[in-house]
């Protein structure tokens, strides 16, 4: 069980800092898709795939101390940051994971908008079919957010430089 939390503190500490629940389950899932060892379960939800584990981790590692969450007020939304504190750094100097490129990968990931995040992440859950297929999934699923097809092609694009970062 700890080695799980390990791994989530250990994205938070490569990635600095994660503005945003919605992000850091974006972040998560896209790195588990890459094929870093993330165990969380995700299933599809309004805003992409989302993770109820991952919630319930993050919450419980906030409640040991391990990682700092600072609500923020912002316009009509309310925002989380989420950072490492020292005892997150005591707990994984003796429970150390080892993902040399997921510092990389998130790194990448972090800098993206929430919104491409959530067209990314989606485009992966339906990775299993043709191209042609996902992007209808996406125009179905994300009526609302109103993709381009400019901003599908970047996450297709995106997706594979991805791909290549994660295999060194």
């Amino acid at each position: 069980m700890l080695k799980d939390h390990a791994k989530i503190i250990h994205a938070i500490a490569v990635s600095g800092e994660v503005i945003g629940r919605k992000k850091l389950q974006k972040m998560i899932y896209i790195a588990k898709k890459m094929n870093f060892p993330f165990q969380e379960r995700f299933q599809f939800h309004f805003y992409g795939p989302y993770s109820e584990e991952l919630t319930l981790r993050v919450e419980e590692l906030c409640n040991m101390g391990f990682l700092n969450e600072v609500k923020e007020k912002k316009g009509g939304y309310c925002q989380y940051r989420y950072t490492l504190t020292e005892a997150g750094e005591e707990f994984l100097g003796v429970n150390s994971i080892e993902m040399p490129s997921l510092r990389d990968c998130l790194a990448d990931i972090n800098t993206q908008s929430a919104r491409f995040l959530e067209l990314v992440s989606t485009m992966l859950f339906f990775d299993d079919l043709p191209a042609e297929e996902v992007v209808e999934k996406v125009q179905t699923l994300k009526k609302s957010q109103r993709f381009t097809e400019e901003e599908i092609e970047n996450a297709f694009k995106y997706i594979d430089s991805l791909r290549g970062m994660s295999r060194h």
